[in-house]
């Protein structure tokens, strides 16, 4: 019988070079150096003991497709919180994948609301802090204000809140440009609620004496959609449907197949 192969490293030394292949973003060779170890069981008992190693392995799951092996790791291993947001975004953008594959399309907002009730986030790799409309609380908070201190952040300052939320460049800025629309919105809407009052105000107020009425305008009669709800947007869809504006043009990060 053949001696399976033995591991001529430390956790420690192993757990170090997944860090550093990962850091730099070489899948290919992580995946390589991840199938070079070895395969008895006390060894890979060690190795998964350590975090950065199952995060590796996870990654290299995710890109090659390997979507049940990704779900077994992030199901069967508790993760700190610095893992979560990345973790997190692979488990649902592996989800959206297969359902899109699935059904045969792309998948819209609804869609992925719905394969995220569905799917929830296993509590391996969340730390059990409710959420509103997508948002944690302390998220939200911060998110609004920024906003209030500058409504079209630069790349820099986008990657800066992305780092403090835990999301992506990407979700910061389509965060960003929603709500920009939404203040917009509300903005013509009230104008338009303005100028139907003074209308009003001037049809009372005048006595006719030859049967002559005071009408609209067509543009008083635009329904403008208002979402009172300035939070309740898709933060996973990295994939924006409308163009972005000069200030919101830059290389953002995500986490590709975050």
């Amino acid at each position: 019988m053949f001696a399976l192969p033995t591991l001529h490293f430390t956790p420690q030394q192993v757990a170090q070079v997944c860090e550093t292949l990962e850091e730099s973003g070489d899948i290919e060779r992580l995946g390589r150096f991840l199938w070079s170890l070895p395969v008895n069981p006390s060894a890979c008992e060690a190795l998964n003991k350590h975090e950065s190693v199952l995060r590796a392995r996870s990654l290299v799951a995710f890109h090659t497709g390997n979507f049940r092996d990704l779900y077994h790791i992030i199901e069967h291993h508790k993760f700190t919180k610095e893992s979560h947001a990345k973790l997190q975004a692979m488990w649902l953008e592996a989800h959206y994948q297969e359902a899109e594959k699935l059904r045969g399309r792309p998948l819209g907002p609804v869609d992925k609301y719905r394969v995220r009730k569905k799917f929830p986030l296993p509590r391996t790799i969340w730390d059990g802090e409710q959420k509103t409309h997508c948002f944690k609380e302390r998220t939200r908070n911060l998110l609004r204000e920024w906003y209030l201190q500058d409504p079209y952040p630069n790349p820099t300052k986008k990657r800066e809140l992305a780092q403090a939320t835990g999301l992506t460049p990407t979700q910061v800025g389509n965060w960003f440009k929603n709500r920009r629309q939404r203040d917009r919105a509300a903005a013509s809407k009230n104008r338009l609620q303005h100028n139907g009052s003074d209308k009003l105000s001037r049809l009372h107020s005048s006595s006719p004496t030859d049967g002559s009425m005071i009408s609209f305008d067509d543009d008083d009669k635009i329904d403008i959609m208002n979402d009172d709800d300035d939070d309740d947007i898709d933060l996973d869809d990295s994939r924006s449907s409308s163009p972005l504006s000069p200030h919101e043009q830059s290389n953002e990060l995500s986490v590709s197949p975050t």
